[in-house]
């Protein structure tokens, strides 16, 4: 279930992060987490199985509600079961975006989750 970010959650979200090639360094993790707070266009999601945080995915809208994923993590133990899957279908179903796109850092990653959630919608 995707849970919206709030202050409370800092210390998870950041070793969610922190999962991501470039939030390993501490000051920018915290440059990272900062714009989740302060800035509207930046959103952060948990991912919360049974009673425990697993996941991540960080987007930023613009002005046309176009969402860009910024950041997609999961926990090392639970990866390869979908989970990555699961959020971004959700992100998706909000039904808040106009569109939902990636970056350079996150497409090739967010194009596989889309390919296997499009070839069980085929199914």
């Amino acid at each position: 279930m995707l849970i919206r970010y709030k202050k409370a959650l800092e210390k998870i979200a950041m070793g969610l992060l922190s999962f991501m090639p470039n939030e390993k360094d501490v000051k920018k993790l915290t440059e990272t987490i900062d714009s989740y707070e302060n800035d509207d266009h930046w959103v952060l999601y948990l991912w919360k199985k049974n009673e425990e945080y697993i996941g991540i995915v960080g987007l930023v809208t613009d002005e046309h509600n176009t969402a860009t994923i910024q950041h997609v993590s999961v926990v090392p133990s639970y990866r390869g079961e979908g989970v990555a899957k699961e959020m971004l279908q959700e992100v998706a179903e909000l039904g808040q975006y106009q569109s939902v796109r990636a970056t350079d850092e996150t497409r090739a990653f967010v194009q596989k989750c889309i390919n296997c959630i499009d070839e069980k919608a085929d199914d």
